[in-house]
């Protein structure tokens, strides 16, 4: 794997370009986040999914009912039984998100230059005079000038599909709008966003925590996507709920950032937060087209020197009826990859799109391609004089292994964790070769009887959300602090395993980062025939 890299500083062969390139265990090092729905929620589909290359299944509680998403869950554990993949849940919060329902699920034509009127009251029927919004406070809220944004589930982005308003004037309760381009709306949901406008609405509403409290805690949910975070206090307040729950304080939280309000407090809420999504549909809405590449690369950056997964949406809209991304798109997930990206979501795209699977291997393979020439010597040294010194005794050693292993062209990291932690320090020095995550269960006793401590399956799915991290879980009965890569350890089961995967071969050198006693050690060995 680490042979395959240039750099495109370098002079390069034009014609080697062209070259195909090898099949690999690990599809590529940047995850996919596949957001299951119609479309996607058969257990034949879902497997295919997995297999190419989908890591975390996201479950979007804007549209659906629990026993629909349950239903879709019951088919992903079919799926990862026969398929042997592993693969996380995400429950994505609707939040206060502003909706118009279409109980008939008529297709609405909007005129350009006409009025269309946006009311609180749900008794009436959406039509192109009259949108019925789920908010009272939208009169509250708007001005004369300000804009409106309306499309169906997830914005397309497509003028044909989606509508622009300007909000002409302010009636009672009533928001009168002047349509500013002709379009055709179909569904039963269309999303509302109203452009750089404080929408006072909970971030967590009853309703997701009505969801997270009963769905959530029976599926054991590994990622909560707290969509429309707008302040650090939105994440505090999110973790404090989870907390009560018991069986969900392991459970990350990715904060949502999709509005200018979350894009001002970033520096806030990515301290507290697990992990951030950059919602680049809302945020393309609420940032001039101008700047939006410059909130993706300045956010990635500090979620990169942070340590915390990135995540970037709206990728490949295209694909949600097409075989092929546009050169835009295709050019947009390879940039997202050397911006740092670990994860790419993709929402309409497996949600209702026609070709999920195609999808996901399409934008496999262009992070696969990017990933090659992403400068790592650079980002190493970056990320070095960011941390600055002294550094903490966890960060000095992942740094040095990583380092080992560009130095001894190592074909893998082998890293022994319980907490998850020592594993996602050695990725966020972003290694040229994968991170084998052995997690293994910690054992506790109440002086009567031995069990594990229960959070080590959800820390390895957990890592399926990393750039670079590949986890598997350990047989607890075999010891971590093997000094001898002979031994009938747990060392010799992540050894095999990286051979029946291809990862190494004979001869190959693996880096090793592990506890003995109290000491963490990293080591190279080279493998026998």
């Amino acid at each position: 794997m680490h042979s395959n890299h240039l750099l495109l500083e370098e002079p390069i062969r034009m014609a080697s370009i062209l070259e195909p390139s090898k099949a690999s265990f690990f599809p590529a090092m940047t995850k996919i986040v596949g957001t299951l729905g119609p479309k996607s929620r058969s257990v034949e589909v879902i497997s295919a999914c997995l297999k190419a290359g989908m890591s975390v299944a996201r479950f979007d509680f804007s549209w659906g009912d629990p026993e629909y998403h349950q239903e879709t869950l019951e088919n992903l554990k079919g799926a990862i039984k026969s398929t042997k993949k592993l693969c996380a849940v995400m429950l994505d919060t609707a939040g206060p998100e502003l909706t118009v329902v279409n109980k008939s699920e008529k297709a609405i034509s909007l005129k350009a230059d006409e009025t269309v009127t946006l009311t609180p009251d749900k008794g009436q029927e959406a039509c192109s005079e009259v949108f019925p919004i789920n908010f009272d406070g939208l009169s509250k809220a708007v001005k004369k000038g300000d804009t409106i944004f309306i499309g169906q589930y997830l914005f397309t982005g497509s003028e044909t599909t989606s509508v622009w308003l300007e909000v002409d004037q302010v009636k009672g309760d009533d928001v009168v709008c002047l349509v500013k381009n002709s379009a055709t709306i179909t569904g039963s949901l269309f999303t509302l966003h109203a452009a750089q406008i404080h929408i006072d609405l909970p971030t967590l509403s009853d309703k997701d925590k009505e969801v997270i409290s009963t769905w959530g805690v029976k599926n054991k949910i590994d990622f909560l996507s707290l969509s429309f975070t707008r302040h650090a206090e939105d994440v505090r307040e999110a973790r404090e709920f989870l907390c009560k729950l018991g069986d969900l304080s392991q459970t990350q939280i990715f904060a949502k950032i999709e509005s200018e309000e979350g894009l001002t407090h970033f520096d806030e809420i990515l301290q507290e937060a697990d992990g951030i999504i950059l919602s680049r549909g809302n945020l393309g809405i609420d940032l001039p087209p101008e700047k939006v590449f410059l909130f993706q690369k300045a956010a990635l950056h500090k979620c990169n020197m942070s340590g915390k997964p990135a995540v970037v949406t709206r990728v490949v809209d295209s694909m949600t009826d097409n075989l092929r991304p546009t050169r835009a798109e295709a050019t947009d997930v390879a940039n997202a990859v050397l911006d740092g990206t670990d994860a790419i979501l993709l929402g309409a795209e497996t949600l209702r799109g026609l070709y999920p699977i195609e999808t996901i291997s399409t934008v496999g393979r262009i992070c696969a391609e990017a990933e090659k020439a992403f400068n790592q010597d650079l980002y190493f040294k970056r990320t070095v004089k960011f941390v600055g010194e002294p550094m903490s005794h966890l960060e000095s050693i992942a740094s040095s292994a990583v380092r080992a292993a560009i130095k001894v062209k190592a074909s893998v990291i082998i890293c022994f964790t319980s907490s998850g932690r020592a594993a996602r320090l050695i990725a966020k020095y972003r290694p040229t070769m994968p991170v084998l995550s052995v997690v293994i269960p910690r054992l506790k006793t109440n002086q009567l009887k031995w069990s594990f401590s229960g959070a080590f399956e959800v820390q390895a799915r957990q890592s399926l959300i990393v750039r670079g991290l590949f986890p598997m879980l350990a047989d607890p009965r075999h010891p971590a602090e093997s000094t001898n890569a002979s031994n009938e350890s747990v060392l010799k089961v992540a050894l095999d395993h990286g051979k029946a995967s291809g990862v190494v071969k004979s001869h190959d050198r693996v880096v090793i980062c592990q506890k003995v006693g109290d000491a963490s050690v990293v080591k190279i060995i080279e493998l026998e025939d």
